[in-house]
């Protein structure tokens, strides 16, 4: 197996995290907001949504095939028993932990905002994503195994070959549209605590297995065949906008979806792979701001929106809460306090006195 370090893939979880959380943000100044948990505010940007709905269709599915990626670098190193013990520090302890501790304080935040009556629940909210994730390795991991084991055989050395041609990652999309008519969703980009998401996830982190597995042939086509990839999402982006209102067909959607998946791992490539300090840090600094950041933006939008601003200039200041809230929290205590380590998903070599940055997204 390979043990080169992909960094372009670091790079691309990091700016897929920063990307949830404009898209969350987004959603405050829509007119639903309230329906999804959010706090909403008073003056709407409803312009806003049309470039969310470009992300909406691929950042969770993206995220899901970068999972998937890295369980492939993970299980280089260990065994199933290895594999499952890790990832229940990594993903199932700060799952648990977030749904207990972390999503009640955004919900008590938006019951006070609404002077609504304070109540505790312990709900997965926006963790759902860690939920399925840990049973994506359960229900995946004896076939990983299985392929591990034969990495030498003809299954991998047709899948090379199929992939060196630039319609083999793009026929992936087939299972996401056969899992659209199979599980027809109302909505396409409804993923939370859904059969959909939870098809469409499965199958995402099992595709980033694969293509990574495969070898150099799958980077080396989304190297050559980046620009045709891009120039497919956005044309069909385009299509949906255009002809359907941003509400295609869902099969439609699909093979979107999964255009733009390749065309961002062909770009990642060819810019992104390389070393940096900042992604070094950036690195460990994703995984807690993404169980962190529904409470920070909940805080923001409780301080920032019943102030007197122009809309647009509350909307950057919600980002820059937001962003900086999390940022204090993460350098001066999560990543200074051992035993909050590994709640947020990090670990501490209690042997070594070394601090070791992980990440349920990570490549270790």
């Amino acid at each position: 197996m390979t043990t080169q370090r992909r960094y372009d893939i670091d790079w691309l979880r990091v700016i897929a995290i920063f990307l949830l959380l404009i898209y969350h943000i987004a959603i405050v100044f829509q007119p639903w907001a309230m329906f999804l948990g959010f706090i909403k505010s008073e003056e709407l940007m409803t312009g806003l949504w049309k470039p969310m709905t470009l992300l909406n269709v691929w950042r969770i599915p993206f995220l899901f095939f970068v999972s998937g990626m890295g369980v492939y670098f993970a299980i280089r190193k260990r065994n199933w028993k290895e594999l499952i013990m890790e990832r229940s520090r990594r993903i199932l302890l700060p799952f648990l932990f977030g749904v207990v501790a972390i999503v009640p304080l955004h919900f008590l935040i938006f019951q006070a905002y609404y002077n609504l009556p304070l109540g505790y629940s312990a709900h997965p909210a926006h963790l759902w994503f860690l939920g399925n994730i840990f049973a994506y390795v359960l229900l995946l991991a004896p076939i990983f195994f299985y392929l591990k084991k034969s990495e030498n055989g003809a299954f991998k050395k047709k899948l090379a070959v199929w992939m060196s041609n630039p319609l083999g990652p793009l026929s992936l999309s087939l299972l996401f549209v056969l899992e659209v008519i199979l599980v027809k969703p109302q909505v396409f980009e409804m993923y939370a605590l859904t059969w959909h998401g939870f098809f469409i996830g499965i199958l995402a982190f099992f595709c980033g297995f694969l293509l990574v597995y495969s070898g150099e042939a799958f980077w080396k086509t989304a190297l050559r065949w980046r620009w045709v990839y891009l120039g497919l999402a956005l044309g069909m982006y385009l299509t949906r906008w255009f002809a359907f209102d941003l509400v295609a067909p869902g099969y439609l959607m699909a093979v979107e979806s999964v255009s733009w998946i390749l065309a961002i791992f062909g770009f990642g490539y060819r810019y992104l792979n390389r070393p940096s300090a900042v992604l070094s840090y950036l690195s460990q600094a994703a995984y807690p701001v993404y169980i962190l950041h529904m409470v920070a933006l909940h805080t923001a939008a409780w301080v920032i929106l019943p102030l007197n601003w122009p809309i647009f200039l509350k909307f950057l200041a919600i980002i820059g809460f937001t962003g900086l809230f999390c940022f204090v929290i993460f350098e001066f205590l999560i990543r200074r306090i051992p035993f909050m380590r590994p709640l947020f998903g990090l670990s501490w070599d209690f042997k070594t006195s070394k601090i070791k940055a992980v990440s349920v997204l990570s490549l270790d």
